[in-house]
């Protein structure tokens, strides 16, 4: 009987320990870690098809949507810079305020580009995450 209250409580302990981000990898404490780039052609430039980062449940939603801005790179490589638009587009959400939340739209360029394209990003419910078409993975 002690061993099994002490294997309880180690799994209750590890459980509490665990990070935030089950699921998902990080390069780094501010980055994730890709390993794929989508092949959908709408994936993250339409706000019918938004990239999936999650973490508003735990108040780490925003912090989510720069980890993996983060993990983006230009076409080549290139570094890449982005500014929050702003919020926009309601859609339906289980993790969202009575069933609803609202999408966040990204400007994202990078180095030696003339384009600056829409990016639009989930914070309440978690996906697949991967790099858009066109882009490619931080190293």
């Amino acid at each position: 009987m002690k061993k099994l209250i002490n294997f309880a409580l180690l799994i209750v302990t590890l459980s509490c320990s665990a990070p935030k981000n089950v699921g998902t990898k990080l390069l780094d404490k501010n980055t994730f870690l890709l390993t794929d780039i989508s092949t959908d052609p709408s994936y993250g430039f339409s706000e019918k098809n938004p990239i999936m980062v999650g973490g508003a449940h735990n108040n780490e939603g925003p912090l989510n949507e720069r980890r993996f801005l983060n993990a983006l790179a230009g076409p080549n490589g290139e570094r890449v810079s982005y500014y929050r638009a702003g919020s926009c587009c309601p859609t339906k959400s289980k993790n969202g305020f009575m069933g609803m939340a609202m999408l966040d739209n990204y400007r994202v360029t990078w180095e030696g580009s003339n384009d600056t394209v829409s990016i639009y990003i989930n914070m309440y419910d978690k996906g697949s995450l991967k790099a858009p078409l066109g882009f490619s993975i931080k190293k």
